[in-house]
């Protein structure tokens, strides 16, 4: 995944040095014995941006999807996002889609979380170009 691994880079050269939380990508906590309680062991989102050994500091956890990769994946990605933010305690959920983004693939986002059980509530941002600020369009749930 070339463009969350290039986000991940340009984010972690620009993060704060006094933040107390800290940007980790894809971290694999198949082992931890409360996410396996909570039933998210196995699942490993794009990005999460917490305080390492603190529950209490779980503050986002972000789903990278390409715009034209939005065919397949949603359900599985809004489903780890409403867990992580309902279940886990994360403060926020962002979904971040890049690209050009149409009007069908956005109702695919909508369609989605509409099947989904226990939606919690998704910030969508979009990066429409390189050089360009991602913006938050919406939000999915409540």
């Amino acid at each position: 995944m070339p463009y969350c691994y290039e986000l991940y880079h340009q984010m972690r050269l620009r993060w704060p040095e006094d933040c107390p939380f800290w940007l980790n990508g894809e971290v694999d906590k198949s082992g931890h014995a409360t996410l396996a309680r909570l039933g998210a062991a196995g699942l490993k989102p794009d990005l999460l941006v917490h305080q390492p050994g603190s529950m209490a500091g779980n503050y986002a956890v972000v789903e990278v999807k390409a715009a034209v990769a939005l065919n397949g994946g949603v359900d599985k990605d809004i489903e780890t996002l409403s867990l992580f933010r309902s279940d886990v305690g994360y403060l926020r959920a962002i979904y971040l889609i890049y690209g050009d983004i149409s009007n069908s693939r956005i109702n695919r986002l909508w369609r989605a979380a509409e099947r989904t059980e226990r939606l919690a509530s998704i910030e969508v941002w979009i990066h429409a170009a390189p050089g360009e600020h991602a913006s938050h369009e919406f939000t999915l749930g409540t």
